[in-house]
This record gives structure tokens, C-alpha cells and sequence, in this order.
């Protein structure tokens, strides 16, 4: 099938997700809605993140989607199932495939979440991770301050070093993770900072490789693969301004996208 893949997220995060789909899937064409007007989602009310999300549901499924990808922890954590019963499409997050994850690379059974407030509120983490062990301990630990850093393209430097070591204390002083999962699609882009900080012996997950698997999974057992020899025309919108986020789009995708622009959304 020639449609294309719907991408969802807060803000310019899911564009972590969005490179990997489209490193997995070279021949598929992606659509990506980024709420930077309004992001972040992390602090806002449960209603309010079903509403915003209901949105960017509705502009993308005017472009004739084939499968939607929730790359927002936040939303996936508030409107999955929502989203799932209501479309008649393939709709995922990224929760479980990130929680799939961390449990094939912990060995000491200690695994780190950190996310936005409303995703750590959620429990979601901590629900999937015991749905599939039991025995698995969650030291989770909500980082607002890394969002707002991300959007405004401060993805390095003393500042964000400061800012992610301070954020950090309670998951190092709780030194017992092996594995600590990023649990919003923003922060795979300060990767590199949270690594330093947490320390080289702890393994980072982020869920874009396995929701890419995920996605490719589901559309080929659906037989909605696209199968013929093309170029993707990746196109890219956002709510907000177009400045930063053409700029961390095109720094951090491997591959150039046809159309950035600016959308209004309206119920």
C-alpha cells in the first residue's frame, strides 16, 4: 500500500522514532505532526493531552494514513487505547516496545525509567515492565526540565550538561540500574549528555528501534508494506515555529525530507 505512515509526538522528540523508521522501512513514506506550539505534554492534565492528541490524530488521518504511531510517551500513556478502539487503522505507542526492550538488556533485574511528569504519574512504565517480570525493580523519576531544553535546540553544552546532572541526582544515588530507559522521544537527543552523566555501565534504551520493528511487523502481517521501488517524499509539519524545528530535523534525519510547513489545527 502507497500510503503513507502517520508519526505523532509534542513536539520535534518523535522525530527520534520517525529516523528510525525510517532507517527500517527506506521505502515508506512518513508524515509527521509535531505539537511544538503547545509542547510540552509532560505537565498537562489527562483531558487536555486526550484533546491535543484527538487533534493531531484528526489532521494526519485527512492525509489518508495506513498506520498511526503515537511517539509521545505522554499520549501513548493517555490515549492508546483510546486511539486503538476509535480508528480503523494500526495504532502503537512507545511504551511497550521501549519496556521490551529494557527487560532483553537488564541483567541484575534494576532498571531506571525517566520521562515526563504526566508519563512517570501514568505508571505505565511500571505496568508494562511487570506485566512481563514480575521480579523487575523500577527506580522512576520524572525530569521536566529536559523538554523545554530539547525544543529549544540546546542539545549540548555546559548548560545542558548542568541541568542534566542536576536533574540526575536521585537515579545515580539509587546506583543499582543497569539499564535505564528513556521514557520520552525527546530525550534520545541528549543522549549523549545522560550518558555521561549517568555513567558508561549503565545500558540507555530508547524505544524507536523497537517501535520500528514493531510497525514493520504489524504492516507486513496486514499486507500494507509498501513493496515497490520509490524515493520517499517524507513530509514534516508543526504547530509552532518553524525555525528550530527544521533545524534539529534536518541535523538529526539521515535523509532529506521534501516538505517542512507550518500547520493550525482545529478540532
Amino acid at each position: 500500500m502507497d500510503q503513507p505512515i502517520g508519526v505523532i509526538d509534542s513536539g520535534v522528540g518523535g522525530l527520534t522514532v520517525a529516523r528510525e523508521l525510517m532507517r527500517q522501512l527506506p521505502r515508506e513514506e512518513l508524515i509527521y505532526l509535531g505539537d511544538t506550539l503547545r509542547c510540552p505534554y509532560g505537565p498537562r492534565p489527562e483531558q487536555e493531552v486526550v484533546q491535543f492528541t484527538k487533534e493531531l490524530v484528526n489532521f494526519l488521518m485527512g492525509k489518508r494514513i495506513k498506520m498511526l504511531v503515537i511517539a509521545c510517551n505522554t499520549a501513548t500513556a493517555f490515549t492508546l487505547e483510546l486511539l486503538q478502539k476509535e480508528l480503523p487503522i494500526p495504532v502503537i505507542g512507545v511504551i511497550q516496545p521501549g519496556a521490551r526492550a529494557a527487560i532483553k538488556s537488564t541483567e541484575n533485574l534494576h532498571i531506571g525509567v525517566i520521562g515526563t511528569e504526566g508519563t512517570i504519574k501514568s505508571q505505565a512504565y511500571p505496568t508494562a515492565l511487570k506485566n512481563i517480570n514480575e521480579e523487575i525493580h523500577i527506580n522512576a523519576l520524572a525530569c521536566p526540565r529536559f523538554v523545554p531544553i530539547v525544543e529549544q535546540g540546546k542539545l549540548s553544552g555546559e548548560e545542558t550538561y548542568r541541568i542534566v546532572a542536576e536533574t540526575l541526582i536521585p537515579m545515580k544515588e539509587s546506583n543499582h540500574i543497569d539499564t535505564l530507559i528513556l521514557g520520552c522521544t525527546h530525550y534520545p537527543l541528549l543522549r549523549e549528555v545522560i550518558q555521561k552523566v549517568i555513567g558508561d555501565k549503565v545500558t540507555i534504551i530508547s524505544s524507536g528501534e523497537e517501535t520500528a520493528r514493531e510497525v514493520s511487523t504489524i504492516l507486513e502481517y496486514q499486507s500494507k508494506l509498501f513493496n515497490g521501488d520509490r524515493k520517499p517524499q517524507h513530509k514534516l509539519y508543526t504547530t509552532g515555529k518553524l525555525t528550530v524545528f527544521e533545524s534539529i530535523a534536518k541535523s538529526w534525519l539521515d535523509q532529506p525530507v521534501m516538505e517542512i510547513a507550518n500547520v493550525s489545527l482545529t478540532v
